[in-house]
């Protein structure tokens, strides 16, 4: 099917210093040959895809890039995105998504993010490392709704800042409102706001001893819950196995149905990214026998 693809023209008013970026995506997989296809996109600069990539078993890499280079204070960024029945979908960022520091006069940054995967489609989300700056503030809605059958693997990193530069905890806001609900429940909801200057991050009840996090989310819709629990406890003995007294931490726990959650917390952002692979791995291979492959990055 040929893909319909739109520019929606960006705002041009002088007296709006908000910027609206918007993308609307829809995957199908194609009956004659089961692969599966970019079918729409409708995109707002600054952010833009280019193409599907194919993948070996059928389905599509795509990559999300954001033409600013990073998330400016005031701009206002929508993702929606739906994965038909069967269709197999990998998304991943092209590098690190930035937030800038915020104007004192200018509103925070918000991405808001809509997900729908139907019946026996699968959804991988597997961006780069989140970094807010010194000064940035950011807030995040994400809203996921699953349906019969239907896969997820999605998976966040958050820094405390560009360490390299000295910053840490400099950012003013984070916040998040995260939910998945499969068949119309909501099985895992996640909702914090991280104000550094008003909070201790240090404490027990935020990060503890620890300056990175990572969360996991693994779902397939209608497994019997005997499988969820015996994944937690293979699942588990890799957290063990991961963690590092005064170094990093890993933690699964089973949701209220139909997945899992991975947690990490790291002194060292690149020890996660390496951690959340081999748990990618062992539960893509588990849940589906197939195996798991980082992403390219260029074509």
């Amino acid at each position: 099917m040929k893909q319909t693809i739109t520019t929606i023209p960006a705002l041009a008013e002088a007296s709006q210093p908000q910027v609206l970026g918007r993308l609307v995506l829809s995957f199908r997989q194609e009956p004659d040959t089961q692969r599966t296809q970019l079918i729409r996109t409708e995109q707002q600069p600054p952010l833009k895809v280019v193409r599907a990539f194919p993948l070996p078993l059928g389905g599509v890499l795509l990559h999300l890039h954001n033409l600013s280079g990073g998330v400016l204070g005031g701009d206002l960024l929508e993702l929606s995105l739906e994965v038909q029945p069967r269709a197999d979908v990998q998304v991943t960022t092209t590098s690190a998504t930035r937030i800038y520091r915020s104007r004192p006069a200018m509103p925070p940054a918000i991405q808001r993010t809509q997900i729908v995967v139907r019946e026996g489609g699968r959804l991988e989300y597997l961006p780069d490392m989140l970094i807010p700056f010194a000064g940035s503030r950011y807030q995040q809605y994400t809203t996921i709704q699953l349906e019969q059958n239907a896969g997820l693997f999605w998976w966040e990193i958050i820094a405390p800042g560009r360490t390299a530069h000295g910053e840490l905890f400099a950012y003013e806001e984070l916040t998040n409102h995260f939910t998945i609900s499969a068949l119309n429940r909501p099985i895992a909801s996640e909702h914090f706001q991280l104000q550094p200057a008003r909070q201790r991050m240090g404490s027990s009840a935020r990060l503890g001893p620890y300056t990175y996090s990572c969360s996991f989310y693994l779902c397939r819709v209608g497994l019997e819950p005997q499988r969820w629990l015996a994944l937690e406890r293979s699942l588990g003995r890799l957290a063990q196995e991961l963690s590092q007294p005064a170094e990093s931490l890993w933690g699964v726990s089973t949701l209220v149905s139909h997945g899992l959650v991975v947690r990490g917390l790291s002194n060292k952002g690149r020890d996660l990214a390496p951690g959340l692979l081999r748990f990618w791995q062992e539960a893509k291979l588990e849940l589906y026998g197939e195996e798991a492959i980082l992403p390219r990055k260029v074509y």
